[in-house]
């Protein structure tokens, strides 16, 4: 018998020997030939079977998660995928920038909150990604140290930068690299910075705030892409006659071949938010009010101030002046500050004039909104404008930008024309549609003939509530603020 265990023994431990040297010349067998296991007891079976999963890749133990799109606010449901920044088999760790996704309401950056691998894309480009749905999944081994219960980060898409959060005195700061660069060549302390974000994350804005109240020093806005102007028209096209008489239209020499196709495609974005909000708006009495304004006095005005803003960074245009005095009528008047609700049975007056200025972008019309006009100066909504108007030609406006507008602004005459009929955007109750500025022949207090500086402005408002008369007079009051400027310092505080 001591025999036989002696021998047993001796099996076994040879059993060993050639199974780890058999591992490790062939590091791609996952199993045991059998010529090797004939030989041996179950014992060494057992053994050999433990190894036969080795692999090479380091993640094979980790475990699969699926990222999931969380709720993002406002009610939105679902959102366009618009741009993917990683793709399968890239490795990815926190706060890293998955993809870009637009609402109805704004452009989102997704980020990770996992440290881990990229397994499976959910959706393509341009597809219809649902919150609670799977985005993507992760193969990750530091599950028992991430939170779970959220699974993106909300950032307007100012840039492609990720967010990254920052320990200070034991409380998250949230802020992009751009941001924290900024704070550090102007020795800020995130810390002692307040962010008006979501989730308090500390914006650009924020920092150039506190530095001005610090210092008193404004810092430049970002520089505004570059206008590139329209090509010079085709030197074949057919020159017009000389002559002032009747024009006889020249045929084309050669007929159009047109084999265009009809192409049908789901209405998205901004399109689909103006959809809900012009059917909301139809439910709505409209009350329209027309007049012209006189601008001469504020043409020169602005000439005059235009080289002291480009000093300081900033692009003056008549429509910082419109929205200031759009302000201080609107203390006069709040009611037009307000908004109803959908029984039209309450009427909250709002406190902060949050005034919206109608925007002409390629993704739609959309309708940014100076933030707490009440309190700012000509020179700070033209800045805030500056960014707005900067943000939206590149679509990148976030949803702090797009929401909690109290009264708009329409500036249609920067395309063309005179007259408008504007639709109230609801909550709202009132909104304003400027006309192109014309040289204009009018009469002065003497009957004489002088060249003047002319803008028609249309109103609408919620005929429910607000009637034609308190309609009038607010016009009459803007209009006064602009047609003598000055006037605005006897209110200004």
């Amino acid at each position: 018998m001591a025999a036989v265990r002696a021998l047993r023994s001796c099996s076994r431990t040879a059993g060993r020997l050639i199974c780890v040297h058999h591992i490790r010349s062939c590091s791609s067998v996952r199993f045991i030939k059998s010529k090797y296991m004939s030989i041996f007891d179950k014992s060494a079976f057992k053994f050999n079977h433990q190894h036969r999963l080795f692999r090479t890749s380091a993640t094979s133990n980790g475990q699969i998660v699926q990222f999931k799109l969380s709720d993002i606010g406002e009610g939105i449901t679902e959102v366009t995928v618009k741009e993917w920044y990683v793709k399968e088999g890239d490795s990815v760790s926190q706060f890293d920038s998955i993809c870009e996704v637009q609402s109805d309401k704004a452009s989102v950056t997704i980020t990770s909150r996992y440290d881990g691998i990229i397994r499976k894309l959910h959706y393509n480009l341009d597809e219809i990604a649902f919150v609670g749905k799977p985005l993507v999944d992760i193969e990750t081994d530091a599950l028992k140290d991430v939170a779970s219960e959220e699974d993106v980060v909300e950032t307007p898409a100012v840039s492609h930068e990720e967010h990254t959060h920052q320990e200070i005195k034991g409380h998250k700061t949230l802020a992009t690299p751009a941001v924290r660069r900024l704070a550090m060549e102007n020795n800020i302390k995130l810390s002692e910075v307040v962010g008006t974000g979501k989730d308090n994350r500390i914006l650009k804005e924020d920092i150039l705030n506190y530095l001005a109240k610090q210092t008193g020093a404004i810092l430049p806005p970002s520089p505004k892409p570059e206008i590139i102007p329209p090509l010079p028209k085709s030197e074949t096209a057919p020159a017009a006659p000389k002559d002032k008489g009747t024009k006889i239209p020249i045929p084309i020499s050669k007929p159009i071949v047109f084999a265009g196709k009809d192409k049908t495609e789901a209405v998205t974005g901004f399109h689909k938010a103006m959809v809900k909000t012009m059917t909301a708006a139809l439910k709505i009495p409209h009350f329209g009010y027309c007049d012209e304004i006189d601008l001469t006095q504020l043409v020169q005005l602005r000439e005059e101030l235009k080289p002291l803003a480009q000093v300081r960074g900033v692009k003056l245009s008549f429509m910082p002046f419109f929205i200031k005095a759009a302000s201080l009528g609107l203390m006069h008047y709040p009611i037009l500050n307000a908004s109803v609700d959908e029984n039209c049975q309450n009427i909250t007056y709002k406190a902060s004039h949050n005034i919206g200025v109608a925007m002409d972008t390629e993704q739609g019309l959309i309708v940014p909104n100076v933030k707490n006009v009440q309190v700012c100066s000509v020179f700070e909504i033209a800045f805030e404008l500056n960014r707005l108007l900067t943000l939206g030609s590149a679509g990148q406006l976030g949803t702090n930008d797009l929401t909690g507008g109290t009264f708009t602004l329409s500036n249609i005459g920067t395309i063309g024309g005179t007259y408008a009929k504007p639709v109230i955007l609801p909550p709202e109750v009132a909104i304003g549609a400027l006309g192109k500025i014309q040289v204009l022949p009018r009469f002065n207090g003497n009957g004489e003939v002088f060249k003047a500086q002319i803008m028609n402005v249309s109103w609408s408002a919620d005929h429910r509530i607000i009637d034609g008369a308190t309609m009038a007079r607010f016009s009459n009051l803007w209009k006064s603020y602009l047609e003598s400027p000055a006037s605005m310092l006897l209110d200004l505080k």
